[in-house]
């Protein structure tokens, strides 16, 4: 490497950026380059396909230019930095060959023998895949220490976040300009070593999973846990939505991918009712179906809402309610007499019903007492939907005093079945699960998880950020209460959560 490189400084701005396949991502990662002011070169195998690019991302630095976002002299001087390559002996000269191509193993490795008897020994090599190993990308080339991931996310020019991936012979002073080469370009990279998935690949697996298990126990419809997760979880969309807006085939296709890599760990086991749904041609978005429907004047499913209710004038809290604390405050906002007294956390109305946040455990369990559940919240007084989760024996009057009670402090409320976990509590706490033990395992530093799942994937928080208010003891007792439900391994809590568990534990102890 180049005393550039030694120093940890970025790829120059005169240095050519070559992109190697012109699809969406290549032009994405193309007009970044070239906007950051790098000459930029596009190749792609097809004839013709390198000068379509070249035009197309001419016409959106036009229409950037119409918005104000770029000054027409930029753009004239960024289009004179763009051009067309008709062979790889074109990209001689580059010192960053970026590959954006078919999601081939074999189709990568030929491409990236062939580039490296094309460009200098100091030039990097980066990936763009988001499902296969860079380690195995590499694993033939003569220089593997100078290759990358680079994993840019769709549309590249205007989401932040680059996954920077350190394969096993990846050279730390290849992966630290990288890093801040697209730094430079003014992303927000985070470093990772080569693990399945990544960062939000691997992480995210839980989000979409859970939802579909809740499914699939026939807990509840996908409209009304898309939006427990969107209006009490506090999530952007919700999974349905969500995977049907990203085709269901390449939503299941990532599952499948890393479960087959992580060697069919139950954690990462794949939907079969997505299976079903990708096998019947339903696909989302593109194919008019998924989960939902999208045909011209189709009708979108409604979450299912309790109807009004009467709230009760007074309720008692017994003990600490932890991360639902602030509700008690809410309900004497709302004129509700609220009576303290010791217990182990729990609102008890006045017909006898106990509700309880969501633990792991299931109403039917309680045969002395009436339980209900009602569903974890990143922010209660921001929450616009309240779920209570009730045992099918549960009287109906008592259900009704629950719904009244989250109603008059301005919630939609949705009850559901007897879920243990229910739906936002389960998915936060393998999200948590998770994420601790990717950075047990090296694969990522907690504030580059934490920055990676906000940006990459739009999660009001960072799992692990989320952990420290809700409190690892409490994160692992729910995962430890749904592994003695699903003794599958799914749900077992891993080391370090337990690990850091027991500290936090100790910790009040002292």
């Amino acid at each position: 490497m180049d005393d550039a490189s030694a120093a940890g400084e970025g790829i120059e701005r005169g240095r050519t950026v070559a992109v190697v396949g012109t699809g969406t991502m290549g032009q994405g990662i193309a007009q970044v380059a070239l906007v950051a002011g790098h000459p930029v070169r596009l190749y792609d195998s097809a004839p013709g396909r390198a000068a379509e690019a070249v035009a197309a991302i001419g016409a959106r630095l036009d229409r950037l230019v119409e918005k104000g976002r770029l000054a027409a002299a930029d753009r004239e001087d960024a289009a004179g930095r763009l051009h067309a390559a008709g062979d790889l002996a074109e990209l001689a000269d580059a010192a960053l060959v970026i590959e954006a191509i078919v999601e081939d193993l074999e189709v990568k490795r030929r491409l990236f023998a062939d580039l490296e008897k094309t460009v200098a020994d100091d030039a990097l090599l980066a990936t763009n895949t988001s499902s296969l190993s860079v380690t195995a990308i590499a694993g033939g080339l003569r220089l593997p220490g100078r290759f990358v991931g680079l994993h840019f996310f769709n549309p590249a020019p205007l989401l932040p976040l680059v996954e920077v991936v350190r394969g096993f012979a990846t050279d730390e002073t290849a992966a630290t300009r990288a890093y801040e080469t697209v730094l430079g370009w003014g992303k927000t990279p985070v470093r990772c070593a080569d693990t399945p998935g990544f960062i939000v690949n691997r992480i995210a697996r839980p989000f979409y999973a859970e939802a579909f298990r809740v499914y699939e126990e026939r807990g509840a419809d996908p409209a009304t846990i898309d939006a427990a997760l969107r209006e009490c979880g506090g999530f952007r969309m919700g999974p349905f939505e969500l995977t049907d807006l990203i085709g269901q085939d390449v939503n299941e296709a990532v599952t499948r991918s890393v479960w087959e890599s992580f060697f069919m760990d139950p954690k990462f086991t794949p939907s079969l009712a997505q299976r079903r749904l990708v096998e019947s041609g339903r696909l989302g978005r593109k194919s008019g179906h998924g989960w939902f429907p999208y045909a011209e004047g189709a009708e979108r499913p409604e979450p299912h809402t309790a109807p009004p209710a009467k709230a009760p004038e007074r309720i008692t809290v017994r003990g600490d309610l932890g991360p639902a604390a602030e509700l008690v405050g809410l309900f004497e906002g709302a004129g509700i007499a609220v009576r303290r007294k010791r217990g182990h956390g729990f609102i008890e109305l006045p017909g006898g019903l106990k509700l309880c946040l969501v633990d792991g455990e299931s109403s039917f369990e309680y045969h002395g007492d009436e339980i209900a559940y009602f569903d974890l919240a990143l922010d209660y007084a921001a929450a616009t939907r309240i779920v209570l989760s009730v045992w099918e024996s549960t009287a109906p009057d008592a259900v009704a005093e629950a719904v009244g009670l989250f109603q008059a402090i301005g919630k939609q409320v949705s009850v559901i079945g007897d879920v243990p976990g229910m739906i936002v509590g389960r998915t936060v706490a393998m999200l948590v699960d998770l994420a601790a033990d990717a950075v047990d395992r090296g694969v990522a530093t907690a504030e580059d998880i934490d920055t990676a799942m906000r940006l990459g994937v739009n999660y009001p928080a960072g799992p692990l950020e989320w952990a420290e208010k809700l409190g690892y003891q409490r994160v692992c007792a729910l995962l430890g209460q749904l592994h003695e439900r699903y003794p599958t391994g799914r749900y077992a809590p891993a080391a370090g959560m337990v690990r850091r568990s027991w500290v936090e534990e100790a910790e009040e102890d002292r």
